[in-house]
């Protein structure tokens, strides 16, 4: 089989997609924010909303989540950015003690 200079081009090309849209998601996967990370532990984040500690974030009430808070920025999505955390995702079912009410 020849390969011409169009199909080593064409290859080429594909092949570094390719390898581009695998190191992408690797990289929107390491921008989730853990339960674990200082940050998130201070702020008592949780990714859902119903596991927070009531006694040690007695302002929680129920039905506040991360989707419906003024600063999580994705609309009808699983996780979207949150200002907080420096545009880090955090699930919409979360919460943090950083909550403010959407407005409308």
């Amino acid at each position: 089989m020849s390969i011409n200079r169009r199909t080593f081009v064409i290859h080429s090309l594909l092949g570094t997609a390719v390898l581009a849209s695998g190191q992408w998601t690797q990289a929107a996967d390491a921008q989730k924010v853990q339960e674990s990370d200082p940050q998130a532990v201070s702020l008592g984040y949780k990714d859902d909303a119903t596991k927070v500690d009531k006694a040690k974030f007695p302002k929680y009430a129920a039905g506040e989540k991360c989707a419906n808070c003024q600063l999580y920025t994705a609309k009808g999505a699983d996780s979207g950015a949150c200002a907080v955390f420096g545009g880090k995702e955090v699930k919409a079912a979360g919460w943090c003690s950083a909550y403010v009410k959407k407005a409308g």
